[in-house]
């Protein structure tokens, strides 16, 4: 399908007199967590919670510095999130997109919000009473 990539707004919700910041986001659904380069991390003045090990393509493993919360808006949708400061680049993974009902149209390679929920973000749970044992 090749790279998908999207404009993506981040806040910092802890300083709402700081600007929002737009930046180009790389979309990978094979990963988990928003991804921040060190810069965006500064110009949002997000404060480091604590490290996470983290573990790259080529199999090495590195503590990161686990940042947030961080608003992160897209079209009518937003969601909070900690986000990982590494890379070169904003990685968007699959936990904002799902909490933000974020679909990618394979044919266009564009992200767009989920055309069955456009109003408003759309999650599936079970109630506990649902779950079998």
């Amino acid at each position: 399908m090749g790279h998908v990539f999207t404009e993506i707004k981040l806040s910092n919700p802890g300083q709402p007199d700081l600007s929002a910041i737009l930046v180009k986001a790389l979309v990978d659904t094979g990963a988990l967590m928003l991804c921040i380069p060190e810069h965006v991390a500064i110009q949002l003045k997000l404060e480091t919670e604590s490290e996470r090990e983290v573990s790259v393509a080529d199999g090495r493993k590195m503590n990161v510095p686990y940042v947030g919360p961080i608003r992160v808006s897209f079209g009518n949708r937003f969601c909070f999130v900690g986000a990982l400061v590494l890379g070169d680049e904003v990685l968007l993974g699959a936990v904002p997109m799902e909490d933000m009902d974020l679909v990618i149209s394979p044919g266009s390679r564009e992200v767009t919000v989920d055309p069955a929920s456009p109003n408003i973000p759309h999650a599936r749970v079970k109630p506990q009473w649902y779950i079998q044992k």
